[in-house]
């Protein structure tokens, strides 16, 4: 009677072992994946925020000096930099599993640049919108540089048009964080 309920208890913990294994091995080959996706629907997620800037800003070129608007940016990952002197707004997501774009190669989408970099077995992705014909600014200076990081609240940046710079000709777009 002993051996058969000693058995019982051995066949349980064997099964119990096994099928422990098999979700391990299941979760070791579908956890990348479900990153890599779950990666690649950031990306695009930013494409959007990016056109969403882009549109924002052609909103306030279109409404005159003194036209601003205002939008809500939510990052969960990667950063966003507003670069007055290259006259570019770019995203950068470092790390990442899904490879977006060919490495090495830029390609358009939409008006957005998109640079994919191999780094150590994962991507760096960069998605950039260019203003030549525009002086962009942070806070009133065409100097200005200023990156935003991944937070838990959205920031809401403010787009300005300050109207033409008598020197050098350009429309200012002012971006500020408020």
């Amino acid at each position: 009677m002993r051996s058969k309920l000693a058995q019982v208890w051995v066949e349980t913990v064997i099964y119990t072992l096994i099928a422990l294994i098999l979700i391990g091995t299941v979760l070791a080959f579908a956890k990348p994946k479900i990153e890599q996706l779950q990666d690649k629907a950031l990306i695009e997620q930013s494409l959007e925020i990016m056109d969403s800037i882009n549109s924002n800003v052609l909103n306030v070129v279109q409404g005159g000096p003194g036209n601003k608007r205002v939008i809500d940016i939510g990052l969960k990952k990667g950063s966003i930099t507003i670069d007055g002197p290259s006259k570019m707004v770019y995203f950068k997501l470092e790390g990442t599993r899904s490879m977006y774009s060919e490495p090495g190669a830029a390609v358009m989408v939409g008006d957005v640049n998109v640079t994919t970099i191999k780094k150590a077995g994962n991507y760096d992705v960069t998605l950039t919108d260019s203003y030549p014909n525009y002086e962009i600014m942070y806070n009133g200076n065409p100097a200005g540089v200023k990156t935003v990081t991944k937070a838990p609240n959205p920031y809401k940046f403010v787009i300005l048009n300050n109207g033409t710079d008598p020197t050098t000709g350009l429309l200012q777009i002012n971006f500020e964080i408020i």
